[in-house]
């Protein structure tokens, strides 16, 4: 029975250890929002969203005040993100979470002991009121290292395109139009609502909301400059390229560098204990003579 218990104990940590590691590579793959993503993730979110916007409209019918509450910024954190809801309708949301949370945690906070029932109600929609706020932050991080990894490239191309003589807007939209990517398809954009008569400086200034990489401003500054003075744009995206391959393989060089200790974790905190729990599985019973 214990040399049974020891085994499975240690095929218990190695598959722990297998799966972290696993896990652990599959993140490095993983492709961000708005690369790839099907058309229908959107509406699915809307939809499964829908009823605690509601919620949160009822709720907010009652008490006023309830919407606004945290929510500074929340127009320069959707854009970042590439969210299209209000931020009305995102302040419905949490407050409706906010409710949903309440209403499930009141059995358990009924039955909870001393005060961890008034701790169950104040934290429990709490969380829920944020978590809108988590998803939004998860996804302009997400956006923002898919930018960054796409900056050189889409340099590369916009430099190529205005050198066949393209105009800037007309360069952002056909590079938006064959390159892959979330910073593609915010050229894209820009070029689309620039070509149905929106100011170039409205333009320029919403895609350096919508896009949280590290280059934008540069590259923003450098399209302003020239829709207003003429200024030449090929040496300034040649230089931009360069510095943003340069930050590309500074951040790999760091990212490489984070890697080998959590490695290091994993092997001395799962595998070697495992690997030790099945040599004792294999003494146990020449020790106890059973």
């Amino acid at each position: 029975m214990s040399t049974a218990l020891l085994a499975a104990l240690a095929a218990g940590i190695g598959g722990a250890a297998l799966v972290e590691m696993l896990a652990a590579g599959s993140r490095g793959r993983r492709r961000a929002p708005g690369a790839g993503v099907r058309a229908a993730e959107p509406r699915r979110r809307a939809a499964a969203a829908a009823p605690l916007a509601a919620l949160g409209r009822l709720l907010a019918g009652v008490a006023p005040g309830i919407r606004a509450l945290g929510d500074g910024g929340i127009d320069a954190r959707l854009a970042a993100a590439g969210v299209a809801t209000p931020a009305e309708e995102l302040a419905a949301v949490r407050a409706g979470a906010a409710l949903v949370a309440l209403a499930a945690v009141l059995p358990l906070a009924w039955a909870a002991p001393g005060r961890l029932g008034l701790a169950l109600l104040v934290l429990a929609p709490a969380v829920a009121h944020a978590a809108p706020s988590l998803w939004l932050w998860r996804r302009t991080r997400l956006r923002a290292c898919a930018v960054n990894r796409e900056l050189a490239d889409v340099l590369d191309l916009l430099r190529v395109a205005l050198a066949a003589g393209l105009a800037p807007m007309r360069a952002l939209a056909e590079v938006g139009r064959r390159h892959p990517g979330v910073l593609a398809a915010e050229l894209r954009r820009a070029a689309d609502r620039r070509a149905l008569g929106l100011p170039a400086a409205t333009v320029l200034d919403e895609l350096e909301r919508r896009c949280p990489g590290a280059g934008i401003p540069a590259l923003c500054a450098a399209l302003r400059r020239a829709d207003r003075h003429g200024a030449p744009l090929n040496g300034a995206l040649r230089a931009q390229a360069r510095d943003a391959r340069a930050a590309s393989t500074a951040r790999i060089a760091e990212a490489a560098a984070r890697a080998s200790p959590r490695i290091q974790l994993v092997v001395a905190l799962l595998l070697v204990p495992s690997a030790l729990l099945l040599v004792a599985a294999g003494l146990l019973p020449a020790i106890t003579g059973r």
